[in-house]
């Protein structure tokens, strides 16, 4: 695709995305529309940032503009995941050129290097949950015991980064928008669990809300289906907009680190 394709797409996703967000009938419409996901207002989740099914917005999980993946598992998004993309960056521990994919174990490896690499003491690895499409890991403050923030590993690589949606967009002390504010929640874990469950009657059926880590602006939450995990999603704790996380895949195993 030559520099001009991608800037009439660019051009033509941005108009896309404001039209759905002025389509929205309320102020949460409009988080819906922007930032994808139903939220509480009637936003269908295909707006700039729409990560709702298979995310075709300008972050979408699988196409978009920031994508980390493209369904071939390669990440050629702006801001794809293996390095290839504008912004494609990571840590990895493991070589590239593999063909069968990593453990758990070096992924938990990869990890640790990596938070070891910011010079950070005070956050630790809290857990690690391997998908299809790659490894999530949440990581805490040793301090506080709040989560501070989301992490992906490439499972064919090892490569760390930071994980795209709420973790970059929402996350008030360590995600990428300058936010620089860690002012008390509006909403309660209780409430996101509401609010989720809401949004999962409506675009899951049958799936329900699990385990919640309260994050700086947001809450990650365990989607589970028949008492297993079935994939993740995120509340903003200020606005109650819905973040599904599309990019996962099928839950594979989960290793606890603490």
């Amino acid at each position: 695709m030559n520099k001009k394709t991608i800037v009439a797409v660019a051009a033509i996703l941005v108009v896309l995305g404001a039209g759905f967000a002025l389509a929205a009938e309320s102020a949460s419409g409009f988080w819906n529309g922007m930032m994808g996901g139903y939220g509480q207002g009637s936003g269908t989740g295909f707006g700039m940032m729409a990560n709702y099914g298979h995310g075709y917005g300008m972050i979408g999980g699988y196409g978009g503009m920031m994508s980390l993946r493209d369904g071939y598992g390669t990440g050629h998004g702006m801001m794809g995941g293996n390095g290839n993309g504008m912004m494609g960056y990571g840590y990895s521990s493991v070589d590239y050129g593999v063909t069968n994919p990593i453990t758990i174990e070096e992924a938990k490896k990869s990890l640790e290097q990596y938070l070891a690499s910011t010079g950070n003491p005070d956050i630790v690895l809290a857990e690690v949950i391997e998908f299809d499409n790659n490894l999530y890991a949440g990581v805490k403050e040793k301090s506080t015991g709040k989560y501070a923030f989301e992490l992906l590993v490439n499972n064919y690589t090892g490569a760390v980064f930071p994980e795209m949606g709420p973790n970059m967009m929402w996350n008030t002390k360590y995600g990428h928008m300058g936010w620089n504010a860690t002012s008390q929640a509006t909403l309660t874990k209780e409430q996101a669990l509401g609010i989720a469950q809401n949004y999962l009657d409506r675009a899951l059926p049958g799936t329900k809300t699990g385990d919640a880590d309260e994050f700086y602006g947001y809450y990650t939450i365990e989607v589970t289906k028949d008492d297993k995990i079935y994939g993740m999603l995120s509340v903003n704790s200020y606005t109650g907009a819905v973040w599904y996380h599309s990019w996962h895949g099928a839950f594979v195993k989960m290793l606890e680190v603490e």
